[in-house]
């Protein structure tokens, strides 16, 4: 049943906490960590590329299938115990280990698994999170929670990058620091945000056939659009760092800085756009067409770069896809979350939404570095992160919107 009464401002708090822990930990390594620790010489740095895709797309895989399951196992949590809390406290620690681990990997296997480690914990602790807007919001909250998750994952880039960059941290450091992170902020809001104990178990459930929500024909096209656009933005953003150094054919130091410059142009602009679409969105309640509109903004950012392959055309770039991006995110989410087929399996079916994220981190940065080999450049990457967006769009105005829910 959907609840009826609103959540406060210190849930909001600690839900942000736990999002804007999750998105640095996850997004820092990304844009930044990994990048450099797999480049390799500028006489091979292809393979570089490849490498760091390789790493990503394997980590995505794990993340697909640890997120549905940690959801689902939540969901039958028997009676007189936590559903969401365990799950999070479990991603959130798992993160914490293999992020150390990570810090002081060395070659592409040794990272690589290390990795995998922390795309399990992150994807166990966001199933559990995300559960809650379901479980605990009522429609008209939902867009505001959605917004906490889009803005949060723009300010984590900022501030992870941020602090490597600015601290003159290493790789070993850099990793440290996020690990402590997500110890500290995590295990906090886990255990600060409401997870009361299941009063009786639901027998059934054990009946119900995995992933039956795909067969609803609403929910399946709303997760398509969402895959397909989260490809998009993973090969806009994902490869940016390589993008200044051997597209831009930029010096390392000022390769950093100007990221660390892109990535605050793309936060200001995601903040924005999901502040203003989550707000609208719930008092709407019109959400499949702020979320087809966001998915044409951000394909506009991989065609400006395609026509002008300049730092400064990106900046415009990164502000298009902040707001893209932004609005997408969060009101998609919200949408994500009011196509929900089935009541009893929350956990699960948005465990199944999250993977659509991590899939597009899996497939995404893959995708891009196969591009990058064929053409030895970036243009084909940007021109099919904006085909991929549009066609996201397009997949998603076939979910009919439901029925509000007050």
């Amino acid at each position: 049943m959907t609840p009826a009464s609103k959540a406060r401002a210190g849930w909001m708090t600690l839900f942000t906490l736990a999002w804007l822990a999750i998105w640095t930990v996850q997004l820092t390594p990304v844009q930044l960590l990994l990048p450099l620790q797999l480049d390799t010489s500028d006489g091979d740095w292809i393979s570089g590329v490849v490498s760091s895709g390789l790493v990503l797309g394997v980590g995505g895989l794990a993340g697909v299938v640890a997120g549905p399951a940690a959801g689902a196992l939540s969901d039958r949590a028997p009676a007189g115990r936590h559903r969401r809390r365990p799950w999070a406290l479990a991603g959130v620690w798992l993160t914490a280990i293999c992020l150390f681990a990570c810090g002081g990997a060395e070659g592409a296997w040794a990272v690589g698994a290390a990795w995998v480690g922390v795309s399990i914990g992150v994807a166990v602790a966001s199933a559990a999170f995300t559960a809650l807007i379901a479980d605990q919001l009522p429609a008209s909250q939902r867009g505001a929670a959605s917004a906490a998750v889009g803005s949060s994952q723009a300010v984590g880039i900022v501030l992870g990058v941020g602090l490597v960059v600015l601290l003159g941290l290493g790789i070993r450091d850099g990793y440290t620091l996020l690990a402590v992170v997500i110890a500290v902020a995590g295990t906090v809001a886990a255990l600060l945000l409401p997870d009361p104990a299941v009063a009786m178990p639901v027998l059934e459930r054990a009946r119900r056939r995995p992933l039956a929500s795909l067969r609803d024909r609403d929910f399946a096209w709303m997760l398509s659009g969402r895959l397909v656009t989260n490809i998009g933005n993973a090969l806009g953003t994902a490869l940016l760092l390589f993008f200044l150094l051997h597209g831009l054919h930029q010096p390392s130091a000022t390769a950093q800085d100007n990221l660390l410059l892109l990535i605050v142009v793309y936060t200001v602009f995601v903040v924005i756009a999901s502040v203003a679409t989550g707000i609208r969105s719930d008092r709407t309640g019109e959400r499949r067409r702020l979320t087809v509109a966001a998915t044409l903004v951000q394909a506009a950012s991989g065609v400006v770069i395609v026509l002008v392959p300049t730092f400064e055309a990106t900046l415009v770039a990164a502000a298009l896809m902040g707001l893209g991006y932004g609005a997408f995110s969060t009101v998609g989410l919200a949408f994500a979350a009011d196509l929900l087929p089935t009541e009893e399996d929350h956990g699960r079916d948005l465990g199944v939404v999250y993977v659509t994220a991590a899939l597009g981190q899996l497939v995404g940065p893959v995708l891009g570095a196969g591009l990058v080999a064929l053409t030895g450049g970036f243009w084909l990457v940007f021109a099919a992160a904006a085909v991929l967006s549009v066609a996201g769009g397009i997949l998603t105005a076939f979910a009919r919107h439901p029925v509000r829910r007050l």
